[in-house]
């Protein structure tokens, strides 16, 4: 499960494209007005379908919370670096779903009731969809490239985490596939998580720093949550696909365990931060009452619109902690 496999998680409407697909089983682009086959718009629509924007949360959060994170330590935030930063992350994350398609479509794991059916169902073909990614992966090369040279960041530094996201994207399903051995989670949870925020925090200061990795903990918890939500709800098919996911290897029991870990964790977390330094980190637990609802769920072995469900807990707990950064008295958080 990795940045391919966001596009149901990171869904929060249920009336999405790919919903539509799960639910009625036809075209994803069935539902576009005019759009007739073979045209440009149909085209168009195509590409954004395969890219799964509403999956890109999942890295617009981390930015954002990386640049608060720089606002508060620097008292200044430059907008400029944080959409190149948001645009460079976005661009990695694209790329790496159009690799997960690419190599599920492969390696035979997609198939007519897969959540992704871009290459099933023939709206694009497999060298669009490789050509497409190398696009999109220039596209961020050259904005890292540009993020150097309007940043005081050293190129040694930027190079560093710009390419070890990169090849994560990559390396999740293609040439190693981590996400076949059981390891995508880790992957996952280092990129869409620590990795992302030192990033964006980087770029706005201009130097490496340990406290974002810090910061980072709660969300790439949250994150984690969605993709285990996931996994759960496919062991059976995944293990008859022969992918191997923590999931699969802990069972259902502690798969449960796990993920109430994941899901209330950060809470905990947050807890500590507002009455030890500032109440403003007490945001995130307004989402509090829709942990306790996904973990009603996830116990009844509902798992149908878990992941979704959780992705909407993802974001708006991502959002309220920028917020809560973003409103804390100067110096009042550790290490900022």
């Amino acid at each position: 499960m990795g940045p391919a496999d966001l596009v149901q998680k990171i869904s929060i409407s249920a009336e999405s494209p790919r919903g539509s697909e799960r639910n009625g089983g036809g075209s994803a682009l069935a539902g576009i007005d005019g759009a007739a086959p073979g045209s440009w718009r149909h085209k168009c629509a195509a590409y954004v379908l395969a890219l799964r924007p509403w999956s890109f949360s999942a890295s617009l959060t981390p930015v954002a919370l990386g640049s608060a994170l720089a606002y508060r330590a620097e008292g200044t935030l430059d907008p400029g670096l944080l959409l190149g930063s948001a645009v460079t992350v976005l661009a990695v994350h694209g790329a790496g779903n159009l690799v997960n398609t690419y190599y599920d479509f492969s390696k035979g794991i997609d198939h007519k009731k897969s959540d992704d059916r871009t290459l099933v169902d023939q709206i694009l073909q497999p060298q669009d969809v490789v050509r497409f990614g190398v696009f999109l992966y220039t596209v961020g090369c050259i904005c890292a490239a540009g993020l150097y040279a309007v940043s005081t960041l050293k190129l040694e530094h930027l190079a560093l985490i710009y390419f070890g996201g990169l090849s994560s994207s990559f390396l999740y399903t293609g040439g190693i596939g981590f996400k076949y051995v059981a390891l995508g989670d880790v992957v996952i949870l280092i990129t869409f998580g620590p990795l992302a925020v030192m990033f964006a925090h980087a770029v706005q200061v201009g130097y490496l720093s340990v406290s974002p990795l810090l910061y980072a903990v709660p969300l790439a918890l949250s994150t984690e949550a969605i993709l285990h939500s996931n996994n759960t709800r496919d062991m059976e098919s995944d293990r008859q696909a022969g992918i191997v996911t923590l999931a699969i290897l802990i069972g259902p029991t502690f798969s449960y365990i796990l993920y109430t870990v994941l899901l209330f964790l950060p809470y905990l977390i947050f807890c500590v931060l507002a009455t030890r330094y500032t109440i403003s980190m007490a945001l995130p637990l307004l989402t509090i009452p829709m942990a306790f609802s996904l973990e009603r769920q996830f116990r009844s072995q509902s798992f149908s619109k878990i992941p979704q469900r959780t992705a909407k807990l993802n974001l708006l707990l991502g959002l309220f902690y920028v917020f809560g950064i973003t409103l804390a008295p100067a110096g009042a958080l550790p290490k900022l």
